[in-house]
């Protein structure tokens, strides 16, 4: 499931923010619903499944006490025992909000919010409905993990020197117990590498588990990867093994590890170094005995920045340090590994397996890829699909040139005083100022500060004019 298809609820009792919300939402999210009392969340919950509720703390006016959100927390969690609800708070009242967790919230946010912050923790609450499911399916037994990651091998394809160079030292470093750093841009294969680290080690036929961090929510962390006894907060209705001992025998892969905040890090860290952890709610520590195999997209200029980055940190994650090249410096790779999954996709949708046309290869060859093998491997599945001609040929592949979409920004953002004029001309000034308004957010990026801004208005009064005019 992506945020596209994501069902989101909002209940604040403020117009305003219901609007606001909404607006900022729904360019992320599937479906938005806004509701102004709290009276409708039974028959709202009886009609839908919501992969995340945007809850306020109070709905009476002059109300402070948080005591409103608590009861319609509460009643959330009693008609749905797996609702994701994130808590409203004003600004400054962080005790409400620990206590609101602690009555089951996954986590909050604080008026006035960030947008960017609101985006992050919804994806980020709504990613944690949809494995909450997985998670109960999880065995306590290492067998019945290991199971789970029993699928054939696969290696990285290609055969440049830069390849050869990383599947050397794959193959030299696999056999030991050392922590391994995995660097790459997005595409390049870091979970296969590590997939294939943990196939070649004495490993194998124990569990790999992985977890994507950029998924968890800080206030989640602990409870993720060290697990929680029952009882240890509102909703923990029975023991939760954290990711770490369900890894017991392993390898544990830290994806994304970079985006980690410095205080989660420092926890990490404490329970690497004493290969031991005590689960949320528990006084017991528990031993476990895992590799780790982390990955992160960040520069490692970045991570070698203490600001960013526990250098401590790094030290204990890095004993081999493996960088995946991006495919733009593996081209002669390029036409073999489109070659293999134009078969595999052949095969999946029950194609014919056809030749690529030499324009194809060429157009191929020249392009920068970014996105990398995940962006190929795109391609490569959408030339079989639409390939009409005998051949994978270049329109079959769909390719767009790096700076197409800069260009086109570029043009519009030139272009806006011809548009507008344009629109002055048939004397439409809500032509004009739907123009203006779309032109400052296509600038900023729908930033909504910066492009309020830029039109002299106000933060609500752009948000009005979204509104009106359907953005």
């Amino acid at each position: 499931m992506t945020d596209k298809t994501r069902n989101i609820l909002i209940v604040d009792d403020d117009e305003d923010i219901l609007t606001a919300g909404k607006l900022l939402l729904k360019r992320q999210f599937g479906h938005v619903q806004t509701c102004n009392d709290p009276a409708q969340i039974p028959s709202l919950l009886s009609a839908n499944q919501f992969d995340a509720i945007l809850l306020d703390m109070n709905f009476s006016p002059g109300e402070s006490s948080g005591e409103q959100g608590f009861t319609w927390l509460a009643r959330i969690l009693e008609m749905d025992p797996d609702a994701v609800v994130v808590m409203i708070t004003a600004h400054g009242s962080m005790d409400l909000a620990i206590e609101a967790m602690k009555h089951g919230a996954t986590d909050f946010v604080a008026k006035p919010w960030q947008n960017e912050k609101v985006v992050a923790t919804l994806s980020a609450a709504a990613q944690l409905r949809a494995s909450r499911a997985e998670a109960k399916s999880l065995k306590l037994s290492n067998k019945a993990l290991a199971a789970a990651s029993s699928a054939g091998e696969q290696s990285l394809l290609g055969s440049s020197p830069a390849i050869k160079e990383v599947m050397s030292l794959i193959e030299r470093s696999a056999p030991t117990d050392a922590n391994i750093l995995i660097l790459g841009e997005n595409g390049t294969g870091k979970e296969l590498a590590a997939r294939l680290l943990h196939q070649r080690s004495h490993r194998a036929d124990a569990v790999f588990m992985a977890v994507d961090l950029g998924a968890v929510s800080e206030t989640l962390f602990e409870s993720e990867l060290f697990g929680h006894r029952k009882g240890a907060f509102t909703g923990a209705t029975e023991d939760r093994v954290g990711r770490l001992e369900a890894a017991n025998g392993g390898t544990l892969f830290l994806d994304e590890i970079g985006n980690i905040p410095l205080h989660l890090q420092a926890k990490l860290l404490t329970v690497l170094e004493q290969r031991e952890v005590t689960p949320v709610g528990s006084n017991k520590a528990v031993a476990f005995d895992v590799r780790v195999i982390s990955a992160t997209n960040v520069p490692r200029a970045q991570l070698a920045d203490e600001s960013n980055f526990r250098q401590d940190l790094l030290f204990r994650l890095n004993t081999v340090e493996l960088t995946l090249p991006p495919l733009r410096s593996r081209r002669e790779d390029i036409v073999e590994i489109a070659t293999y999954y134009a078969d595999l996709y052949a095969r999946k949708y029950h194609k014919p397996q056809l030749p690529f046309s030499e324009q194809a290869l060429v157009a191929m060859r020249a392009y920068d890829w970014p996105g990398n093998v995940r962006a190929l491997r795109h391609a490569t599945e959408r030339a079989v699909i639409l390939a009409e001609n005998g051949c994978y040929d270049v329109g079959d592949l769909q390719l767009q040139a790096p700076t197409a979409q800069t260009a086109t920004t570029a043009r519009a953002e030139n272009s806006a005083s011809d548009d507008v004029l344009e629109s002055r001309d048939g004397l439409n000034l809500e032509s004009i100022e739907k123009r203006v308004i779309e032109t400052a957010l296509q600038k900023h990026r729908y930033n909504i500060s910066h492009a309020a801004k830029e039109l002299g208005i106000t933060r609500a009064a752009l948000y009005r004019r979204m509104e009106k005019y359907g953005f």
